[in-house]
Formats: structure tokens, sequence, C-alpha cells
């Protein structure tokens, strides 16, 4: 069973059918006993960081998550449930994230690019678990106007370009995220969430 944390944020219904049309037993749960029992976990998020963390406090269910992180369990954040596995974000400044990973989010520093940046873009990837099967340098959908910057760059399993290098995945051990949208980027993104199912 693949648990997708429902916090109050993020667009569960979008990532549940997604998930489920690649083969996932998905169930949208805010239960530390599903999250326990799961074989997978999914965490989303949209929004602002610190408004993300608040509804995940106000859950109880920060212990049940650190705790299955640490015992192994596979997990998968998107977009936002990518950026509070870190320690916090220049977005809300007083907020302390996860700290599953040493590191501060930071604003795009886009230049004279939009910010939100907003749509597709072409991302690289190394030798990744989460793209493998895919070549090339495949389009996803993003939504952020912050990115994850960590402190142990290895941990980046993929970049895009919006006026600098940002960071477009991450991947350690069981633990992977991807800052854009895969539930929203087409065939290439149901492959991603086929290849976290697998991993």
């Amino acid at each position: 069973m693949i648990v997708l944390i429902d916090y109050g944020v993020g667009n569960l219904y979008s990532v549940a059918k997604a998930v489920a049309f690649v083969g996932g037993d998905v169930k949208i749960s805010s239960s530390a006993e599903d999250i326990q029992r799961a074989d997978k976990i999914i965490l989303p998020g949209v929004g602002a960081f610190g408004d993300c963390m608040k509804n995940l406090a106000a859950t109880g269910l920060i212990p049940t998550i650190k705790q299955e992180i640490s015992s192994g369990k596979p997990l998968l954040g998107i977009c936002v449930g990518l950026q509070i596995l870190f320690a916090g974000s220049e977005e809300s400044p007083c907020v302390d994230g996860l700290k599953i990973f040493s590191g501060q989010v930071k604003r795009i520093n886009a230049g004279d690019l939009k910010i939100p940046h907003m749509g597709w873009n072409s991302v690289k990837f190394g030798n990744s678990k989460l793209f493998a099967g895919l070549s090339g340098e495949p389009y996803f959908y993003f939504v952020h106007s912050y990115h994850a910057c960590p402190a142990d760059k290895n941990i980046i399993a993929a970049t895009t370009t919006y006026g600098e290098d940002v960071t477009a995945a991450i991947e350690h051990g069981n633990i992977f995220a991807t800052q854009f949208h895969p539930e929203k980027s087409g065939d290439v993104g149901l492959h991603v969430l086929k290849n976290f199912l697998d991993a």
C-alpha cells in the first residue's frame, strides 16, 4: 500500500489518480497507523513552506514520518514536500523544516525571468532510480519560487535551469523527492512515479 499523507495541503487527488494509474494501491490518509503499515509513503506540498510545516505539525505526524524514514521506508516528496525535508527556508525564516537533510531552501535567482517559475522545463539527471529508463533532457511541469540548496550536493538527482541551476530532484537511500509535479507532467511524470513504486 502507498499512503499519500493528507495534512491539508497538496494536490492529493491528482497525485493519487496518477499513482493508481501506474499500478499503485494508494490510500489518502492522515493516520499514523496507516503510515506505519504502508509499504511506501508520499509527502505532497503546495503553498508556503511555513504553512506546510504548521499544518504538518498540527497533525502530530512528524515523529511518525521521521521514524518511518529512518526505518528505511521509501518516501517520495513532491514540490514543497521536497523543500520541507530540509532545515529551513528563506520563505519562512523562523520555521524549522523536518531537518532530514542539511541545507536551506532559497529563492530562485532568476534574473529577469518571472517568479514564480511556472511551466515546463527540461531536466538534466544522472544515474538515478527516479529517472531510470528516461533519456535526454525531458520536460517536467514546475510551479515554484524557491528551491533546495543541499549542504551535500551528492543528493541532487536532477537539475533544471531557470536563471540559475535549480534543484529539480533529490535522491538519497530510501528518500526521493521532486520539485516538479510528476502528476502534472504527462507520460514522463508517470514514468517517474512508476520508478518510485519499483524502487
